[in-house]
């Protein structure tokens, strides 16, 4: 069988580690130059003839120089004759960019898709997209994690008997109301409009939330303005205790004094898929690893064994 060859970009090299720790294979090494008229070159370091080769890289900001990054290594690998190429992609920033909302624009996140298929990727492995469709963006085979059996066990054990969870809109509700039912608690959502990236309008919550405990959940937190928003108006309901739990812990420096200053939040609950340094990693906050996810669908993939038995299924 052919071999598992790893390499990281520099977006995530922790992540990459660990994921090649829980495969027992070694991180291969690669060289990324910039040279004075500020153009990018990356030299893979490890043969990968015949190789069955992933590149792990989530689009983290930088997200530009990330995202170009990735494109040279799939296509160095191309050339150097690797037998298949995944893109392992634990964070894709341009899902958000899905649909044509307004006059003349372009949709970012099926134009990136495009590239990465004409890079050199053959398959690409992505985590809890922003929107389901983006999935059928990708013109190569796709498998579409999510984190939810993550989240779920870290809660499990817990007292949850007075406990909701809430999702900031109803486009997340469905992943909320698995995740929810594999913590038997009840879900409830907000009614939330989106007037700029950096400014929502939660109108009312739809479920029962008064007098609970409640974790709000969310795909993904960058800027914080939605949960603001979403405990505006869940304090209006007499809310007890407040988890925050996200897959995508993007937290934006306005995002993390936004959350430093909610006295309410017990615990914000995210996961690696992006790296989160130590500056923005608040005392009541816990970043659980994506890595043996990553790494069991990595294996499974190279074994041409079914992927969909390691996530929960949402679509």
């Amino acid at each position: 069988m052919r071999e598992i060859t790893i390499f990281s970009g520099s977006a995530h090299v922790k992540l990459a580690q660990e994921v090649c720790d829980s495969l027992h294979v070694p991180l291969s090494p690669s060289i990324l130059q910039r040279f004075s008229n500020d153009c990018l070159q990356v030299q893979l370091k490890a043969n990968c003839r015949e190789s069955d080769v992933f590149i792990i890289q989530p689009l983290a900001a930088s997200v530009q120089e990330h995202l170009v990054e990735l494109f040279l290594m799939l296509d160095a690998a191309r050339g150097a004759s690797a037998a298949r190429i995944t893109a392992v992609i634990p964070y894709y920033a341009y899902a958000r960019s899905d649909k044509k909302d307004a006059p003349r624009i372009s949709i970012g996140g099926r134009l990136m898709a495009d590239l990465l298929a004409t890079a050199g990727a053959n398959r690409v492995l992505v985590m809890t997209l922003h929107t389901p469709q983006v999935h059928g963006f990708f013109s190569v085979p796709t498998d579409h994690l999510n984190a939810l059996n993550i989240l779920s066990h870290y809660f499990r054990g817990r007292n949850l008997h007075n406990t909701v969870v809430v999702s900031p809109d109803l486009g997340n509700a469905k992943a909320a109301s698995y995740f929810a039912r594999m913590l038997k608690v009840p879900v409830a959502a907000g009614s939330k409009q989106r007037l700029s990236d950096d400014s929502v309008v939660i109108e009312a919550i739809v479920g029962d939330v008064e007098g609970k405990d409640v974790i709000i959940m969310d795909d993904e937190i960058s800027n914080g303005g939605t949960i603001l928003k979403i405990l505006e108006r869940l304090r209006e309901h007499h809310i007890r205790k407040v988890v925050v739990a996200c897959t995508h812990g993007v937290f934006s420096d306005k995002a993390i004094a936004r959350l430093a200053a909610q006295p309410d939040i017990a615990e914000i609950v995210t996961t690696n898929t992006v790296p989160i340094p130590e500056e923005k990693r608040l005392p009541n906050m816990t970043v659980l690893s994506v890595a043996p996810l990553l790494a069991q669908a990595i294996q499974h993939i190279h074994d041409g064994e079914s992927v969909s038995g390691l996530f929960v299924n949402t679509v």
